[in-house]
């Protein structure tokens, strides 16, 4: 296995269309980075600068101890999976396996070994004479697997490998790939327009958006403290709640007053974040994620915001309740660029609601809760789960 190194890389076409930016990666030997962001943020591009599959216009590729700048893709001692599975449809799975260590010209025996070695840690041995287009989805793609893993390259590069399955095959194979990897100890490329894959995925996770690297942290981090509010737009199922507020000093404590609430800056918190203090008397931009929005059940600690539940969605194990707060929704390039990535729809719902001046916030309750559709209910925030955002730059307020 290698280190992957990428020094101030960038991609610009010939008709002018910057992909990638000033890209900065490194991957430590036997590690996994996720690159994550919308379509068209230039990942796949990025992947295959590295692969060789595209050619970079300025910066520096580094795969182990080697500049691979102007190497050919086959020299580059990498393997790739794609999304749509690349099979030899003519081959039986055992083929399409072996089909490398045959070009290396490995002894027939040892290619049959190893092909029976990887298909079992796949469980797909039962499925070495069968072609493509008689296995399911799923197969085809731990095949594909399969097929990169038998080499034994430096590194593996992923490019959205799971998209064209199911949701149960999709956590199947998940799953498989993070026990692989684990076993093999390879570093790992993965890329994906999937945070749930990202997050339990990557041991680092990059998110991009337009060609840049918005951060690159361990998943805990970049949920926890995402630095923009592109990044706390986009990371987050539902997403982070986004709304405009006002910092103002009362005796020697900050609050934050929005939609007609006010609501106590934890001293703790504060402490920790003096930059606050500069926005006293200013607008700033609110972050609340549905989980430190909570039933107040009568706890008088914490500030009570009623609500009229307008949605209500059971997913089993928890309950999201969606409701609205009288006050505009925060609408920035970042913002809009998130809603873009879902849909037009999206985009829409945001400019209906600035031209209303109400922005919806989901709350994450208790399985047990009684909220329904309609009901007027009381919430609580937790203040230790308050995010501060420049509303001019967008930037994470910390110090």
């Amino acid at each position: 296995m290698a280190e992957i190194d990428l020094e101030a890389v960038t991609k610009v076409y010939e008709d002018g269309t910057e992909a990638v930016s000033d890209l900065n990666l490194k991957l430590e030997d036997g590690s996994v980075l996720v690159l994550v962001g919308p379509s068209g943020c230039g990942k796949s591009t990025a992947l295959k600068m590295i692969a060789g599959l595209e050619e970079i216009t300025s910066g520096t590729i580094r795969i182990g101890d080697r500049v691979v700048n102007d190497v050919e893709p086959g020299e580059r001692d990498v393997a790739m999976v794609f999304q749509n599975y690349a099979l030899y449809p003519h081959m039986s799975v055992h083929d399409n396996m072996a089909f490398a260590l045959k070009l290396r010209k490995v002894d027939r025996d040892e290619r049959d070994r190893r092909v029976r070695e990887v298909a079992s840690s796949l469980s797909i041995a039962e499925l070495l004479k069968k072609k493509p287009r008689h296995l399911s989805g799923g197969q085809r793609q731990r095949v594909a697997m399969g097929r990169a893993i038998i080499r034994r390259p430096q590194a593996f590069l992923m490019d959205e490998p799971l998209s064209n399955l199911d949701a149960k095959l999709r956590l199947q194979t998940r799953s498989q790939i993070a026990r692989l990897q684990r076993e093999l100890g390879v570093t790992m490329l993965y890329v994906t327009h999937d945070q749930t894959e990202a997050l339990t995925l990557g041991d680092q996770v990059a998110v991009m958006s337009r060609g840049v690297v918005r951060q690159i942290d361990p998943p805990e981090r970049l949920y926890g403290r995402p630095e923009d509010l592109f990044v706390a737009s986009f990371i987050g199922s539902p997403p982070m709640n986004l709304v405009g507020a006002r910092v103002s000093r009362e005796g020697g404590s900050l609050q934050l007053s929005f939609a007609g609430f006010t609501v106590p800056i934890d001293p703790e918190l504060a402490a920790g974040q003096p930059a606050l203090a500069r926005y006293v008397d200013r607008e700033l931009v609110l972050g609340v994620r549905p989980e430190d929005l909570g039933e107040a059940n009568g706890d008088a600690r914490r500030t009570r915001i009623p609500a009229v539940v307008e949605l209500r969605e059971s997913l089993g194990s928890e309950i999201y309740v969606h409701f609205d707060v009288e006050a505009p929704p925060v609408v920035t390039s970042q913002t809009r660029e998130v809603a873009a990535d879902l849909s037009d729809e999206a985009v829409e719902e945001l400019e209906r609601q600035a031209a209303s001046r109400t922005t919806t916030f989901v709350a994450r309750l208790d399985a047990r809760s009684a909220a329904r559709e309609g009901d007027r209910i009381e919430l609580a925030i937790d203040p230790r789960g308050l995010h501060f955002f420049d509303p001019d730059s967008g930037r994470r307020i910390e110090s």
